[in-house]
Formats: structure tokens, sequence, C-alpha cells
């Protein structure tokens, strides 16, 4: 399985994972020329930006710690595009999670940046 097949297959956990805990999931890999969204999700008022990563093991570090300043730049930067594209408000209340995978173990991590 190459990244691109393995990082599909981790996006799709995590979006099972989101809809068991609530989320309804408006889109999957929305790109853009700004950046990349793995999942856009909706939870209660909010409108989710999710970013995955995925770690064998911990012996690397946790995933959540390589989405960095500038990961969060582009993320932010697309998902302000996807607003304006999609003509939301700006009282549109907007979050933005981390669901970190190690192993066979999901967290979520709400307002991550």
């Amino acid at each position: 399985m190459n990244n691109r097949q393995a990082g599909s297959s981790r996006e799709t956990e995590a979006a099972s994972y989101l809809i068991s805990q609530g989320y309804q999931i408006l889109e999957r890999n929305y790109r853009c020329r700004q950046g990349e969204i793995d999942l856009i999700a909706r939870d209660g008022p909010y409108l989710v930006f999710v970013e995955v990563k995925y770690r064998k093991n911990a012996g690397s570090g946790y995933p959540e710690e390589a989405v960095d300043a500038r990961k969060q730049r582009r993320i932010y930067q697309a998902a302000w595009y996807y607003l304006y594209c999609r003509r939301y408000g700006d009282d549109t209340p907007c979050r933005f999670d981390v669901v970190s995978i190690i192993g066979n173990q999901i967290k979520v991590i709400q307002n991550a940046f």
C-alpha cells in the first residue's frame, strides 16, 4: 500500500469514527490552490475542518505534532477559501480539529489550533 492509499484508508477510518461521535461529514479531501483539508464536517453548530494524522507507534512522535505552524496556516487558508466559495457568512462558527491515530487508537483533539 503506498502513502496515498494508506492516507485515504486512515481518513476513512477517521470519518467513520467522527460519524460515530455525532459529526456529519460534508467533504473529504477538499483541495484548492491554498491547500488541502482532509475532512470537513458539521458538529452541532460548528463547521469543522479536520486534519488526520497517523503513526504506527509513538516512537517517531505523536501524530498531532506533525501539524506544525506551516501546516496550520495552509489548512486555515484552504478553510477560508472554502467558506468564501460556499458563501458561508462571517458569523459561521468554525473549529479546527486534529484526528490523531496511533496504531488502532483514535483521538480527536478539538480546537487543536
